[in-house]
Order: structure tokens, then sequence, then C-alpha cells
């Protein structure tokens, strides 16, 4: 299963193993890895290295520790993006803007795969998030509705890292651009665009249509980029 260890930059190969073993199947989503010690035993390394590897592996993402229980691969990545990106994101003194950036240019796409793919199941839930949205008059449950919205699409692209991607953009956004959702919705006429744009992109869906779905999120991430930018 495991193979010894001799060269140099010893964690990154114990890396390696791990994810080529998840990579062939032999570790499934929510295993438990084998204890440190016993990696250490398997593999002919320190424990220090062991302890860096697994480390590494929580930090992208890939395995989590769980206090008394030990290492597990992940159950549920569609968040694990986040942190990663975050780090770049403050390393690097990004623009808050990038973020609206790179939300616009998947966002659409994503919107056009959506109309080849959703379901009636999903459809109806979409409508039923659009009979909420212009029902609801606080902007606390607006902004959890809109946020709602956007991600029942990005799950009807079924496209599991698409959905990811947008997760972590919409953490971003929460995180680095204070209120984001808040600030278009704070004038009443907002609500009633976005009310609007979002029964265009759910109609879209409805027929099936690729270009008009991309057309009709286009509009409506214009129309909030340009009141985030303020």
């Amino acid at each position: 299963m495991f193979t010894p260890i001799k060269n140099t930059k010893v964690y990154e190969q114990v890396i390696e193993q791990i994810k080529n073993m998840i990579n062939k199947g032999i570790l499934k989503k929510g295993d438990k890895l084998p204890s440190e010690r016993e990696l250490v035993e398997k593999l002919h390394v320190s424990r220090t290295s062991i302890r860096e590897a697994l480390r590494s592996l929580e930090i992208i993402g890939l395995i989590e520790s769980r206090q008394g229980e030990g290492n597990f691969v992940r159950s549920s990545f569609e968040n694990s993006l986040f942190e990663p990106l975050s780090i770049m994101f403050m390393l690097q003194k990004s623009n808050p803007l990038e973020i609206l950036e790179l939300r616009k240019i998947v966002e659409k796409e994503t919107a056009a795969l959506a109309a080849t793919r959703i379901c009636e199941d999903e459809l109806e839930y979409l409508g039923e998030l659009i009979d909420k949205f212009r029902s609801c008059d606080k902007e606390d449950e607006l902004v959890r509705i809109d946020r709602e919205f956007h991600y029942k699409i990005a799950q009807a692209s079924k496209n599991f890292l698409i959905l990811s991607i947008l997760n972590a953009i919409s953490s971003l956004m929460e995180s680095f651009i204070k209120d984001a959702r808040k600030n278009i919705l704070i004038d009443d006429k907002n609500k009633e665009i976005l009310l609007i744009q979002h029964e265009n992109i759910y109609m879209s869906l409805c027929n099936k249509n690729p270009q008009q779905a991309l057309e009709a999120m286009n509009a409506h991430l214009e129309l909030i980029n340009k009141y985030m930018e303020k």
C-alpha cells in the first residue's frame, strides 16, 4: 500500500503517496487515515515529516483533523477552496474588484451550462425562491434568498468544480467586500429590478436556452457589480 521513502523533501513525497492512494480509490471520501505512528512505520520517515504532510493536506482542504479521532479524507469539498484562495488574495494584496470580475466570468457560463442540464425539480425550487424574494421585505432574508438562488443554479450545472469555485467566490465576497449583497438592496427600487432579473434568468432556464441564460445572468451581474464597485 505504502512505499518507504528515502529521498529529500520527505513531507512532499508523503503527500504524493496519500494523494495517489485517493486517486486510485484505495482511500475514499470519509475514510480514516492511518495514525501518525502507523504512517511513520509504513513510510520509514520521522513523525515531524508526517505531521508536516498532514498539516499541508489539511490546509489545501484534502483532509480534516477531528479532535480525539484522527485524520480523515474530507467527505465534502464544496467549501474547501475558500481558505487557499483567501490566503492568495491577501498575500497578493488583490483588489476586491477582482472577485467581482471572476464571479462574472464564471457565473455567466454556469448559467448557460445549467440551462442544458437543469431538471424540473430544480426549476420548481428556483421558482419558489423567486416567490419568496417577491414577498420578502427584510434585507438579511433577501440576501440569503439571492445567495441560494445563485447556489442552486451552480448546482444545476452538475459540475462539482464550478460549484466549489462559486462557493469560494461567494465566501470571498462576504469576507472582503463587506455587506456586498446588502448594498444594492438598501434601495427598494433595486429590489424590483433584481426581481425582474431573477425572473429573466429563471425563464431562460425554463426555456433551456443557454445563450438567453448567459445574457440574463450577465445583465444581472452588471447591475450588481456596478453597485458593489461604489
